[in-house]
């Protein structure tokens, strides 16, 4: 399979995960580092444990780590245990290549100029 393909693939899986409306919402407060309506640092943004990024979305723990597995699964976000916590956060390089999707006229084409 080309590169091209894999990448193309690669975006659907991800554009997959972030599908599910709490997925999206879980992935959001990561990128945008507090929950709704309140502030923190540069440092606290930077990660958050699983039971910071369920406050409020009254979405059963289990279900959260849940969809963190499904995000981490497609590459969407870095997990990394410490202790009894798990921490999660989001490589400023994901959102890059995010954008990039968007911003790239040539992915809607086949490197051979068929359309997808």
């Amino acid at each position: 399979m080309s590169n091209y393909r894999n990448q193309i693939i690669r975006y659907a899986e991800q554009f997959k995960a972030l599908s599910n409306p709490h997925r999206l919402a879980l992935f959001r407060r990561l990128t945008t580092c507090c929950p709704p309506g309140t502030s923190c640092s540069a440092e606290e943004a930077a990660r958050l444990t699983v039971g910071q990024l369920g406050e409020g979305l009254e979405i059963a723990p289990s279900t959260i780590s849940h969809h963190m597995k499904e995000l981490h699964r497609a590459g969407l976000i870095q997990m990394e245990r410490r202790g009894k916590q798990v921490e999660c956060w989001v490589e400023p390089q994901i959102l890059d290549r995010l954008a990039s999707f968007f911003n790239e006229p040539a992915l809607s084409k086949y490197p051979n100029g068929e359309t997808l």
